[in-house]
């Protein structure tokens, strides 16, 4: 992190969300979609166009890796699933 960033966070009370170098616990559910992405569907498949990566992509992400993809991180259940729990119990609460 450059020095000028770190003190303009520090003039307005902020401080930075991610670690050091080399610490990946702060990205590590992103990496993890990344990497689930690119090995699942982007790897396998070659796009014409750009537009039609967009459309796979969020294809994928819409209709497979939020409803039926098992994550282990939720009990080896689909996202869509437990959000869809939590919204009713904090209805219910």
């Amino acid at each position: 992190m450059s020095a000028e960033f770190a003190a303009t966070l520090k003039q307005f009370g902020l401080r930075r969300s991610s670690g050091r170098t080399g610490v990946c616990w702060d990205n590590a559910m992103a990496e993890s979609f990344f990497g689930a992405l690119k090995n699942e569907r982007v790897s396998r498949v070659t796009y014409p166009t750009r537009e039609d990566a967009r459309q796979d992509i969020t294809r994928y992400i819409e209709l497979w890796y939020n409803h039926k993809r098992l994550h282990s991180a939720v009990g080896y259940r689909p996202p869509r699933e437990v959000h869809a729990e939590y919204m009713e119990f904090r209805i219910a609460a």
